[in-house]
């Protein structure tokens, strides 16, 4: 019998962080949020919002449909294929 994995909490970015992870402006993550593109995991009790990783790999796909298509076309590609 084997014994249940230890479920493992997600890494969590404050804005800043994640900012430096994803390689954008903290301000570009807010325009992110604003558009609706990602959105925060939690907020601290200080009321920081708070991103986790799924954040990260997001940013990194509006940076390179941006390529390609305006912040609006991303968002409509993000609700038609439930991204």
């Amino acid at each position: 019998m084997t014994s249940p994995k230890p479920e493992i909490a997600p890494r969590l970015y404050r804005i800043g962080d994640l900012a430096e992870r994803a390689g954008v402006s903290r301000s570009v993550i807010g325009a992110y949020c604003m558009y609706g593109l990602i959105a925060e995991a939690a907020r601290t009790p200080g009321d920081q919002r708070l991103f986790d990783d799924s954040a990260v790999r997001r940013i990194h796909l509006i940076q390179d449909l941006k390529h390609h298509y305006t912040l609006r076309e991303i968002r409509e590609i993000f609700i038609r294929d439930r991204l």
